[in-house]
């Protein structure tokens, strides 16, 4: 009678905990198995739904992608190269293909990044970043928007940053981390420590310091859908978090979804699109710290519902995807303020800070070239400000439509008031009499006929001023926008 009753009780919290089980939406791939927890870095167990050997047939090995690599850049090397970024746990190189039309050579244009293959069992980012390669190559000299981006962007691509996880068919690397876990996060302490990164992740951040990304993506599987920041919550909770820059990131995000064949017609993401915390938070992710250490915006792309598709679906999905993958790019061209910030005491660049009035985030200018390429929401009037320390801030308002605006800034140095001690720099008289008031100087005699030269001076100085803030640098005009505006 005992286990009858037992047996009673069991049934009912057996409906309720399968009835649950089916509410929650099954496609938990983003980054990972849904937890309940704050999933930090932990290590990964093997699961038992790895690939099978045939389901890898017809996908290239690590051997074949290195070669696919090194045979685009022999066949493209008029608007590519290939290097390394590092190397995975197991030494294998991460290599990178860049395409430009100057590939290698910094240039005043904006940079975008695609990075496959973050979870090994995750490769088909891989296989398209391949063909997105070898599209352009084929198609950049009569195709409008390959030519664009060609000429206009420096475009990286990442095929593998886990090709240790692939070649163990498992989801994280050789030391069952999830590289997507492994970044230092905003909201808890956890990666914090150098040493115990991992060699990818360590190579990711080495590249986005040195390299200033204006925007990028990473290629996922498991679902089919366009996830922008943020990824986690303060309060751990699944809600919607937005990130100060969130009107943008939905547009990047739409661009990819509404180019995409059937990505935007979604029944479980509204428009094919989601914020990363309202699917489910994360933390230690790719995408939150591109955007707040590196100024880059980035998305997470679901691009297959299967993990691992056929091989034989791979072309489907590619073409599924590439206009996609060309448009988002394209984006980083074709919308936003763009421009470059000069010094007006001697006319050269000057590395600064573009600040949105209303955005709580800052994009920094290049160093070599000082341009600054800033993605907005179009349709929107914004007061954009470029400042960087010993020179005046300066603001203009701009209204930005459909195609994208220029806008280059000269700044002109602080200068000390009239009244305050001044430091004539030099520090070899023998009365020690270095630091003289203004006050003082104007009291000499001597100084009715020295204030005509000076106001001479000046006034010739203007006239140079002037030359030569219409004789500045030339940069190229961002294609698509309007003529640049000097503020």
């Amino acid at each position: 009678m005992n286990k009858k009753m037992n047996l009673l009780s069991f049934c009912p919290l057996s409906l309720i905990l399968i009835t649950i089980f089916c509410l929650i939406n099954p496609a938990f791939s983003r980054g990972g198995e849904y937890t309940f927890d704050i999933p930090g870095r932990r290590l990964l167990d093997d699961y038992p739904d790895k690939p099978s050997i045939d389901l890898t047939r017809g996908y290239m090995s690590n051997a074949d992608l290195e070669n696919a690599i090194m045979a685009f850049g022999e066949r493209c090397s008029n608007i590519s190269r290939v290097y390394s970024i590092g190397r995975s746990v197991n030494g294998f190189p991460l290599w990178v293909i860049e395409i430009s039309d100057n590939p290698g050579r910094e240039e005043p244009e904006p940079a975008f990044k695609f990075i496959g293959n973050v979870h090994g069992d995750e490769p088909v980012g891989r296989e398209l970043l391949i063909r997105l390669a070898n599209w352009l190559c084929d198609n950049h000299v009569t195709d409008p928007l390959a030519k664009l981006i060609v000429k206009n962007v420096h475009l990286h691509l990442l095929p593998s940053m886990n090709p240790d996880g692939y070649a163990l068919r498992k989801r994280g690397n050789a030391k069952n981390v999830d590289l997507n876990r492994d970044f230092p996060d905003q909201f808890f302490a956890m990666n914090d420590l150098e040493d115990i990164r991992q060699p990818e992740t360590k190579a990711i951040m080495r590249w986005s310091q040195r390299i200033q990304f204006t925007a990028s993506a990473s290629l996922h599987g498991g679902a089919l859908v366009a996830n922008y920041p943020w990824d986690g919550t303060q309060n751990k909770k699944r809600e919607y978090y937005a990130s100060p820059d969130d009107e943008a990131f939905r547009l990047l995000a739409s661009v990819y979804s509404h180019s995409h064949y059937n990505m935007s017609m979604s029944k479980d993401f509204p428009g094919g699109i989601t914020n990363g915390a309202a699917w489910y938070p994360i933390y230690g992710g790719m995408q939150d710290w591109n955007y707040i250490h590196a100024g880059c915006f980035e998305l997470t792309l679901e691009i297959s519902d299967n993990k691992w598709p056929n091989a034989t679906e791979l072309s489907t999905i590619w073409e599924y995807n590439r206009m996609s993958m060309l448009n988002v790019v394209a984006t980083t061209v074709k919308t936003g303020v763009h421009g470059r910030i000069f010094s007006s005491d001697t006319g050269r660049p000057l590395p600064a800070s573009i600040k949105i009035k209303g955005i709580n985030q800052t994009v920094n200018a290049g160093r070599l070239f000082a341009d600054y390429h800033r993605l907005l929401l179009p349709g929107v009037k914004y007061q954009v400000t470029a400042s960087t320390p010993g020179y005046k801030s300066k603001t203009t308002t701009i209204f930005l439509e459909e195609e994208a605006t220029t806008a280059d800034f000269i700044l002109e140095p602080e200068t000390t008031n009239v009244g305050q001690i001044l430091d004539t720099g030099c520090h070899c008289s023998g009365n020690n009499r270095n630091r003289l008031e203004v006050g003082d100087i104007l009291a000499h005699p001597q100084m009715e006929v020295s204030l005509v030269v000076v106001v001479a001076l000046a006034f010739i100085l203007l006239l140079y001023r002037r030359k030569l803030c219409f004789s500045l640098p030339k940069h190229r005009q961002i294609a698509g926008s309007k003529r640049p505006t000097v503020v």
